[in-house]
């Protein structure tokens, strides 16, 4: 990938008009005001539905290919992984506004949460390298996963449209999937050519070691050294999932009984037997009840949107770095 751009190169801005979180019109002006106060050559491309996304970005990867300019994000993490997605397969340089709840991508590469700092950073950046998790060649920039947690995800979202967006309702909503009916994962992994067999309620895999060092995990320095960290929660109950909760909240997680961490470069989950919740009769690490095995998609969630994928599922660190503009700063927003 060439890391080398032009002078100035001119900026190409995807913004998401369906998001409930920010008032787009007020970003774009503040876009339009800087880019010209700047004498910056730019262009907005806005979604306007949500099925619009993936044509728009398109579009606007290809303009930023042809004159040669940067791509840039500009919402919450949803539509910083679309983004993401399209530029790293085209090898297209990439930028940043984040505008989401917790904004652990922009955060850990130091880009500013208030807009007009965040323009700013990416008027004087320079392309850095990235890394970036891939699950079946689709990119997650923070985190991926099966299991519990996209169902918590899915279900919050609900509970938003219907609510309203809140952290009080997200909370709610989260308890009721806890307390829900929820099923296990038999999981037949390969780590690198060793063999791994867990039960689990969630598989989760991080690519941010700001989120990671967050909840405890000591997988978080390897993240740095060019590898992934893998979260397994243990097959357990709803109280002993509410404690665990509650033991990454406080950012002990790693020490936590049932649950497994490892970092990897490559991990192929070949098999994803479903245990229904109130089976819990099992020898050491293999059910003795039956077990069907999925040979269907899987529900997975890559930066917090949900897709469906075929097994099996290859989690690896993608072989070309993101090539984003920014600052050159290890700094970490606190």
């Amino acid at each position: 990938m060439d890391h080398e751009l032009p002078d100035h190169p001119p900026l190409f801005f995807v913004l998401n008009g369906t998001s409930g979180g920010n008032d787009s019109s007020s970003t774009r002006q503040v876009i339009n005001d800087t880019m010209t106060s700047a004498g910056r050559t730019f262009r907005l491309f806005v979604i306007g539905e949500p099925d619009d996304i993936a044509a728009t970005v398109q579009r606007a990867v290809e303009a930023a290919q042809a004159q040669k300019g940067v791509v840039v994000a500009v919402g919450g993490d949803g539509t910083i992984n679309a983004v993401a997605n399209v530029a790293l397969g085209r090898g297209c340089a990439f930028g940043a506004i984040p505008q989401g709840t917790f904004n652990y991508f922009g955060r850990t590469h130091g880009i500013p949460e208030d807009i007009h700092g965040a323009l700013d950073d990416l008027l004087h950046g320079e392309p850095t390298p990235v890394q970036v998790g891939l699950v079946n060649d689709h990119v997650f920039l923070v985190n991926a996963s099966v299991g519990l947690y996209p169902d918590l995800l899915e279900d919050r979202e609900a509970f938003k449209q219907r609510y309203g967006r809140s952290r009080l309702v997200a909370m709610w909503s989260a308890l009721v999937t806890a307390f829900g009916k929820h099923r296990y994962l038999d999981l037949e992994m390969d780590k690198e050519g060793e063999r791994v067999h867990l039960r689990a309620t969630s598989l989760f895999i991080g690519n941010n070691r700001l989120q990671l060092e967050q909840v405890g995990m000591p997988q978080a320095e390897t993240v740095k050294q060019g590898q992934l960290a893998a979260i397994a929660v243990n097959h357990v109950g709803t109280m002993a999932l509410l404690w665990l909760a509650a033991r990454g909240a406080f950012g002990t997680l790693g020490d936590a009984d049932y649950v497994t961490g490892f970092s990897f470069r490559r991990l192929v989950v070949a098999s994803f037997g479903l245990l229904n919740k109130q089976s819990r009769t099992h020898q050491a690490g293999h059910p003795t009840g039956k077990v069907a095995k999925a040979r269907r998609p899987i529900k997975v969630a890559a930066d917090g949107e949900i897709m469906w994928l075929q097994t099996p599922l290859e989690f690896r660190v993608a072989p070309e770095p993101l090539l984003l503009v920014k600052r050159r700063t290890d700094a970490v927003a606190a």
